[in-house]
């Protein structure tokens, strides 16, 4: 046998173990590739849930107060969540939940209680701070949670001789997280106002 001119390619020779190695390759980069991809069911404009946990941005959900516990003595009426906002009060980057609740009464107009919700170690919220309470016989009116800032209408009565359908007195206030609490501000509604 005559020896070849060219060089000697003993690499070119495979063996079981070069076909092994070529094939969990080529399965690292497929799964690679199919991991990289982006999710075609996803919309341009919905981020995809998991992105968000990758690049640590995932927003947490905002306590919901139907699982809350609330300081109201109801009776068997039970408590009504009449209205209800979340909000990043503090800043820290957790929504809180803003709720304005009173009894499930029928008739009238039961006094409601404004509460600030954030999410506890398990799945009740905890309630943080309470802004009206409902010892002080006053209704919600207008309610919104925007830029950190919590802005009521207290409906209100005179004397008790003032139907409780028709409150007389209005104060539009506002409550801002400020060095560790919630800071009211307000002004009492003058004529003028009345029915805004």
């Amino acid at each position: 046998m005559q020896p070849s001119a060219l060089p000697d390619l003993a690499h070119t020779d495979t063996r079981p173990m070069h076909w092994l190695a070529t094939a969990a390759a080529m399965a690292a980069v497929v799964a690679a590739a199919g991991l990289l991809q982006p999710d075609a069911s996803a919309s341009a404009s919905t981020p995809h849930p998991a992105a968000g946990a990758r690049h640590g941005t995932v927003r947490a959900a905002a306590p919901d107060p139907a699982k809350a516990a609330f300081p109201l003595d109801c009776g068997d009426l039970g408590n009504t969540v009449a209205k209800e906002a979340p909000g990043d009060l503090d800043g820290d980057g957790r929504p809180e939940t803003v709720a304005v609740v009173h009894c499930a009464a029928g008739l009238g107009t039961p006094p409601s209680g404004v509460y600030v919700l954030t999410q506890g170690s398990g799945a009740t919220p905890r309630i943080v701070a309470t802004l009206v309470d409902p010892a002080q016989q006053l209704s919600i009116g207008d309610f919104t949670v925007r830029d950190r800032v919590i802005s009521a209408t207290l409906l209100g009565y005179s004397s008790s001789s003032v139907p409780s359908c028709c409150p007389d007195q209005q104060e539009k206030v506002t409550w801002k997280w400020q060095n560790g609490a919630f800071i009211r501000t307000g002004r009492t509604a003058g004529p003028s106002d009345k029915g805004v």
